[in-house]
């Protein structure tokens, strides 16, 4: 979908949906990885995998948040975009990063993450972050910082999403669709 691709990630409450939407209202191609792409497999393989009990654990779901790797080599074959933007959390990035031209990783603080997940799961409290299991891998992935990409443009999520994004064009030299 895009000449330029770029991944936009970050913890749970970072805002990469409120991103995406953003990016979308400005006329923009963005994907919202985490509905669009996303489902449980195991991420070596990319085979769709069943939690091993009735009710898969937190880590279980976050560990086996893959994204179908064919539409993403998809996008980016479609060259009818001047830029895609995917934005989401994924745990096998690493079979498809090398497809893109950047990584932008949103950052916040312990507290912005906190009151975004409570405002989320105040509108759906099945959202992820609802349960004290959920929130306590949150909790732990925000202080490891494992699950995102290493080497990316940190960008300061704290802001409002309006400056966010005009934040991460200016960074990709976009001009308005």
């Amino acid at each position: 979908m895009g000449v330029r691709n770029y991944l936009i990630e970050g913890v749970s409450g970072a805002g990469k949906t409120a991103v995406a939407t953003e990016l979308q209202r400005r006329g923009y191609q963005a994907i919202h990885g985490d509905r669009e792409l996303a489902y449980r497999g195991d991420p070596g393989t990319g085979l769709p995998m069943a939690p091993e009990t009735e009710t898969p654990t937190a880590l279980w779901m976050s560990e086996h948040q893959i994204w179908d790797v064919e539409k993403v080599r998809a996008y980016v074959a479609n060259q009818d975009e001047a830029i895609t933007f995917f934005c989401g959390g994924s745990r096998n990035y690493s079979k498809f990063i090398d497809l893109l031209d950047g990584v932008f990783v949103l950052e916040v603080d312990l507290a912005t993450m906190n009151r975004r997940i409570d405002e989320r799961v105040a509108l759906d409290p099945t959202d992820f972050g609802a349960r004290p299991e959920e929130r306590d891998l949150i909790a732990r992935l925000f202080e490891t910082k494992q699950d995102v990409p290493k080497n990316a443009i940190s960008i300061d999520a704290t802001a409002p999403v309006a400056r966010v994004v005009d934040d991460i064009l200016s960074r990709c030299g976009a001009a308005a669709p």
